[in-house]
C-alpha cells in the first residue's frame, strides 16, 4: 500500500469548530430542498446532509441544526416535498437557504394540495413524511419515509463540496469500471 502521509494533514485532537467545518467541507454531498406550504406560505430548508438510509422501509434522512426556526415550522407538516437539485439549480439552493421574504419569487415550483412543494426540474423529487428523529450533538437526525419518488435519468445533481456548489462529471473513472453495478439492479 502506498504511503499517502505526505498528502494528509492529521489533526489530533481537533482544534476548533471552524477546523472541523473545513474537514467536513471535504465530503461531497447532494443538495436537497425540503419545502412545504405552512399556514398558506411556502417554507424551505436546504440540506447538504441528505442521505438515503433504507430500501425497506424506504427512508432518507437529513440533519437539522438544533434550534432551527425554519425546521420548527416544517416539522409540523404532514408531508414534505424534497427536491434534490440539478446542476443548473445551484442559484436556487442559495435563494431557498436564505431568509429573504421573497426567496420563492421567480422559482418554478409545483405544489400539491397536501402541502408538499417541489422545485420543477430537480434531479430527484420525493414526497416524504417524518418517520422519526434522533438527537445527534448540536443537530437532530430526521428520518423521512418516502411515499412517492421520481428521478430524471439525464439530470446531473449539484453537490456541495469545499464550501462550494459543484457538478459531477459524467465520465466514469477508468479504474472503477470493474464495479458490478448490474448486480444491484
Amino acid at each position: 500500500m502506498a504511503d499517502d502521509s505526505d498528502h494528509l494533514t492529521w489533526t489530533r485532537p481537533l482544534g476548533s469548530a471552524a477546523e472541523l467545518k473545513r474537514i467536513f467541507a471535504g465530503v461531497p454531498a447532494p443538495v436537497a430542498a425540503l419545502c412545504a406550504t405552512v399556514d398558506g406560505e411556502n417554507v424551505s430548508f436546504v440540506a447538504s446532509s441528505f442521505v438515503p438510509v433504507s430500501l425497506d422501509p424506504p427512508l432518507v434522512s437529513v440533519c437539522v441544526r438544533t434550534g432551527s426556526t425554519t425546521w420548527a415550522r416544517l416539522r409540523g407538516c404532514g408531508r414534505l416535498g424534497i427536491s434534490v437539485l440539478e446542476r443548473a439549480q445551484s442559484h436556487i439552493a442559495r435563494r431557498l437557504a436564505s431568509h429573504a421574504p421573497d426567496k420563492f419569487t421567480g422559482i418554478d415550483l409545483s405544489a400539491e394540495a397536501s402541502g408538499e412543494v417541489f422545485v420543477v426540474g430537480a434531479a430527484v423529487t420525493m414526497t416524504c413524511s417524518i418517520a422519526g428523529t434522533a438527537p445527534a450533538g448540536d443537530h437532530e437526525i430526521v428520518f423521512l419515509l418516502i411515499e412517492r419518488a421520481q428521478a430524471c435519468a439525464e439530470a446531473e445533481p449539484v453537490v456541495f463540496h469545499g464550501s462550494r456548489f459543484r457538478s459531477l462529471s459524467r465520465e466514469p473513472l477508468a479504474h472503477a469500471e470493474w464495479w458490478p453495478l448490474t448486480e444491484w439492479q
